[in-house]
């Protein structure tokens, strides 16, 4: 027997406390969704907004209002100047929207105003980036794109193994197609197009009554908008590391809520109870140490990453450690009785 830190007859009504589950998801996801608003959006780093990051190493602290001060004869454009990474490491990075200028004049500028304006402390620019605004626009729609598309496969793997109906599945694919086809008719910016096609892809899985897939790809949506939304109130910037995160949360998510899938799915072939609510609440305390210890374990890796990974992944880090947690939350507490309110079929034993 495996290892076990939950007792064997734990009932824990889960699927009781559903309605708070669903007033809390509701309500962070209105935090984030009206940050969102509030700001304009997500609050973009270089990948995708385009500009240069220069990152300066100190060999003492320098207070950020006087580096800020010191480069503002440089007269570059939208500065904007932050501490990077633990205090002790004296960096700082730079963003500005000059992209006019060469990545050879803008280091210039920065080293002249720092050596004229901090005399006695001794510097080193470590990383100088740049990228243009389209090709930060273009690799903002092809991030936008992979997520649609994780998502959508997700879904019709769902379908395929726990209803068994592939046909069906592949229907759903081919009325999202036509539906994306026609809205690219429309020429619709690359955003609406995918919050378009998303809508299509819960839409189609409601009338299909994919109940499995449905539950699974609402839950997905529920832990990326609730970690964006993170994100968006602490004013963290979007790049791509942060949409890598955004990936893994949604494989890691995935995970949890097909081991408590394929148990209810179990169950309800052995017919344990007639009720489904009580099926699926014995599934969730049956899985509910594997779940703890696997979330557990990645937690204890995650938190390792954000204390001493140090400042280039401190925010990639920080997006797994708020998607896994969120993760293992919604495929109890979302994924679950979101099934429930479905009814799914029982599939019988071949």
């Amino acid at each position: 027997m495996g290892l076990q830190i939950i007792r064997p007859d734990t009932d824990i009504d889960f699927i009781g406390l559903r309605k708070w589950a669903f007033l809390l998801s509701g309500l962070l996801i209105l935090v984030g969704v009206l940050s969102l608003i509030v700001k304009g959006g997500p609050k973009y780093g270089i990948d995708f907004a385009g500009g240069v990051i220069v990152q300066v190493k100190f060999d003492q602290s320098v207070d950020v209002k006087e580096l800020k001060q010191a480069l503002k004869e440089a007269s570059l454009p939208s500065l904007v100047v932050q501490r990077f990474g633990d205090k002790e490491d004296n960096e700082y990075l730079l963003r500005t929207s000059a992209d006019k200028f060469s990545p050879e004049k803008i280091r210039s500028l920065v080293e002249e105003n720092l050596k004229k304006n901090l005399p006695g402390k001794k510097f080193e620019i470590q990383r100088l980036e740049m990228v243009g605004p389209k090709v930060g626009a273009d690799l903002r729609s092809k991030a936008l794109e992979a997520l649609f598309y994780a998502v959508l496969l997700i879904a019709i793997y769902i379908s395929g193994r726990f209803e068994q109906r592939w046909m069906t599945a592949g229907v759903m694919a081919a009325g999202l197609a036509l539906g994306v086809y026609v809205l690219k008719l429309l020429t619709m910016p690359m955003s609406v197009l995918i919050v378009a096609a998303m809508l299509i892809t819960l839409g189609l899985c409601w009338y299909l009554k994919l109940n499995y897939a449905l539950g699974a790809v609402l839950a997905l949506i529920h832990d990326v908008f609730i970690t964006v939304g993170i994100f968006s109130l602490l004013d963290k910037e979007f790049d791509l590391t942060i949409v890598a995160a955004l990936l893994t949360i949604v494989g890691y998510s995935l995970n949890d809520t097909i081991i408590v899938f394929d148990r209810i799915r179990e169950n309800l072939r052995a017919k344990i109870s007639p009720s489904l609510a009580r099926t699926i609440n014995v599934s969730i305390n049956q899985t509910l140490s594997r779940t703890i210890l696997t979330s557990g374990t990645t937690l204890i890796v995650v938190v390792c990453l954000f204390l001493f990974g140090g400042g280039v992944i401190h925010d990639f880090a920080f997006a797994l450690l708020v998607g896994v947690l969120v993760g293992t939350y919604s495929s109890i507490y979302v994924a679950s009785p979101i099934l429930l309110g479905f009814k799914p079929k029982v599939e019988e034993e071949a």
